[in-house]
């Protein structure tokens, strides 16, 4: 957190919501993330693999709350296989997926798109997402020449921009899908 006024009503909101849940809640202020304010949700036990850079609010809110509740081991309503897809990601080289998704508060299509890579991000340790509200991040936005959102970035290049399904986005970086789903249709009884 910062002394911005964003980073008191952050503390405020994360306050709130550590609150509700003390029990099942754990807030730890030590983190030293280079974006200033931002906060990540993890299970407890795992590695920090979706961070919220700027307030979650307007239509956002959603999409914290479902991170919330997947971190927590809600299940998501997703098809198993695309769970299963989701889990096998990772760049062709076995690293890391780094997902920079911004987006606005007013923005109808962006939470789409930043639900499906919070999804992803809680569900493989390979693929990190980090959500930037563009408001709070406003260099970065004129740096990176952002006129619309949502605009994805994956490991520093342009991805998309625009509203995502979560299948289409897992679809364009699993190429080999259409190979798995041939051997699939392949093993099944005539």
């Amino acid at each position: 957190l910062d002394d911005s006024d964003t980073g008191r009503e952050m503390r405020a909101l994360l306050d709130t919501i550590q609150g509700l849940r003390a029990d099942m809640i754990q807030l730890r202020l030590d983190g030293n993330d280079a974006r200033k304010p931002s906060f990540t949700v993890q299970r407890a036990g795992a590695d920090a693999n979706l961070r919220f850079a700027g307030l979650p609010l307007g239509h956002e809110f959603t999409s914290l709350v479902l991170a919330l509740l997947w971190a927590g081991g809600h299940p998501p309503k997703v098809e198993p296989d695309v769970i299963e897809q989701i889990k096998g990601l990772s760049a062709a080289d076995g690293s890391a997926l780094r997902f920079e998704v911004y987006m606005s508060l007013s923005c109808h299509n962006c939470p789409d798109v930043v639900q499906a890579l919070s999804l992803m991000a809680l569900q493989n340790p390979r693929v990190q997402t980090t959500v930037i509200e563009g408001g709070a991040f406003q260099q970065e936005v004129t740096e990176r020449e952002i006129m619309a959102v949502p605009m994805v970035f994956l490991n520093g290049q342009m991805f998309g921009s625009g509203r995502m399904e979560l299948e289409e986005i897992v679809g364009k970086i699993d190429t080999g899908a259409a190979a798995k789903d041939a051997a699939k249709m392949s093993a099944r009884e005539p």
